[in-house]
């Protein structure tokens, strides 16, 4: 069975829900807080630009903001570009493994409707 199936499930129909009302072309911000107001309907605990700290060696280096952090479980990355490029995935990735998180969902609002990836680590 696959690491938090039934929430990314809910979270998948949140985003396809935003993307069929709002279609594509605004800025990650509106579709950021769109999504979270989605998933307050839903009853889906979720925050957003939360600030995660990043570690070397034992010592905090920095910190990042991730789009939205659902559930304290789940990282949604958002975009909303023409096409995503290997460095998005690797975005993503780098903040799962800075992270105790173990899934994340790469969200695009592309048209004719989102894409998610879903990556894991």
């Amino acid at each position: 069975m696959l690491l938090e199936e039934e929430l990314t499930y809910r979270i998948r129909g949140c985003v396809f829900e935003v993307s069929k009302q709002l279609g594509a072309g605004f800025l990650e911000k509106v579709y950021e807080n769109a999504l979270l107001r989605e998933f307050a309907l839903q009853g889906i605990a979720a925050r957003s630009q939360v600030a995660l700290a990043v570690a070397y060696k034992g010592e905090i280096v920095g910190e990042y903001f991730v789009d939205i952090l659902v559930e304290n479980r789940i990282l949604l990355e958002l975009k909303a570009q023409e096409k995503l490029t290997p460095v998005h995935e690797a975005q993503l990735i780098n903040y799962l493994r800075a992270s105790s998180h173990r899934v994340g969902l790469l969200v695009n609002f592309i048209h004719p409707r989102a894409m998610i990836k879903r990556l894991t680590v």
